[in-house]
């Protein structure tokens, strides 16, 4: 079997970390790997597969002999490396907004559009984490019927914001269970996270929206091909440390058979069933965390619109919705 040299830009950050599990996991056919962080992070060791491997600093020319370079470093450090990546050869997978919406460049779910991987010109893009996880849940119900129309609310871990959310989460936590509340202050979110819940995920936009919930509608529909689909979601972050929830409403052309689309849901790539209400048998985010599936349960129909089904799905934001979903994306770059 081919081996590939293969580099992680970002690899002590919370989706870097988790690349290097599902490597490892999924026994990726590595010749070599490189790992890249900030002139903070070069020097470190960190272990794979038996071998302890020293992290090095990010930097134009870190990409010679490289097959495929994974990015998880932030927007800006994408826009500025990976073409230094591409000119070196590489096939980049980035995973932060930079290339998302950027034409020409493919923005791949698998279970959705993996036919359009090979239109890339050496750049391919991770869609967001709660984009992936709709994605995924509503390719079943798009296989039905066209769907016309999504509203979204997503409860989503804070994790999504990187290893500092989870540090936040705790040190808050500790506090309030010291009965230290009024010595908050808080850094990664805008407000008090321990035991709360805050609707807002990003900056907010002149329509009222923030960035968040814009990339879910404007990936969707990239993802898709399809610019009709009416989209609007709340994102919501929730004091959990993995795994974001979404509660989904999708309109569809025509009527869609519930016991139907259940069979289409069992059946879907990417999809772990979990829907019997009659035994409280639905999905939580402890089921998900650590696992590659996305959870779908409470499905039933939205009894507020003609056509339309409501359901709840749940999914390892940063396994499918980030580290996984770009692991997948190579192995269907090398298996031709």
């Amino acid at each position: 079997m081919k081996e590939y040299n293969v580099a992680i830009a970002g690899a002590t950050g919370a989706v870097g970390k988790v690349f290097l599990s599902i490597l490892q996991e999924r026994k990726f056919p590595i010749k070599n790997i490189t790992l890249l962080a900030s002139s903070r992070s070069a020097g470190k060791k960190i272990e794979f597969c038996g071998q302890s491997v020293e992290v090095r600093e990010l930097k134009k020319d870190s990409f010679k002999n490289i097959d495929i370079a994974l990015f998880s470093a932030g927007a800006a450090r994408s826009n500025e490396f990976a073409p230094y990546a591409v000119s070196g050869g590489a096939t980049v997978i980035d995973n932060s907004s930079a290339f998302r919406m950027v034409e020409g460049v493919p923005l791949i779910v698998p279970e959705v559009n993996k036919e359009i991987i090979f239109s890339h010109k050496g750049i391919i893009a991770n869609p967001n984490c709660s984009t992936i996880i709709m994605a995924v849940a509503i390719k079943p119900i798009y296989d039905i019927s066209r769907i016309k129309r999504i509203v979204v609310s997503t409860y989503q871990a804070v994790s999504g914001a990187g290893a500092k959310g989870i540090v936040e989460l705790e040190q808050q936590t500790e506090l309030v269970m010291q009965k230290h509340s009024d010595e908050i202050r808080p850094d990664i979110f805008p407000v008090q996270i321990a035991f709360n819940v805050i609707p807002h995920i990003d900056v907010f936009l002149e329509n009222g929206y923030t960035k968040e919930e814009m990339k879910m509608s404007g990936e969707t529909k990239k993802i898709f091909n399809d610019p009709d689909i009416k989209i609007s979601a709340t994102a919501v972050r929730v004091p959990v440390f993995t795994s974001h929830s979404e509660s989904i409403s999708v309109e569809t052309e025509k009527k869609v058979d519930i016991d139907l689309l259940k069979k289409s849901m069992q059946n879907a790539p990417g999809i772990s069933l979990k829907d019997d209400f009659k035994n409280k048998v639905y999905p939580t985010v402890l089921d998900s965390s650590g696992k590659d599936d996305v959870f779908i349960g409470r499905i039933r129909e939205d009894i507020s619109c003609e056509n339309s089904i409501a359901f709840w799905a749940v999914g390892d934001q940063l396994r499918k919705g980030a580290a996984l979903n770009a692991i997948q994306i190579a192995e269907e770059i090398i298996k031709r």
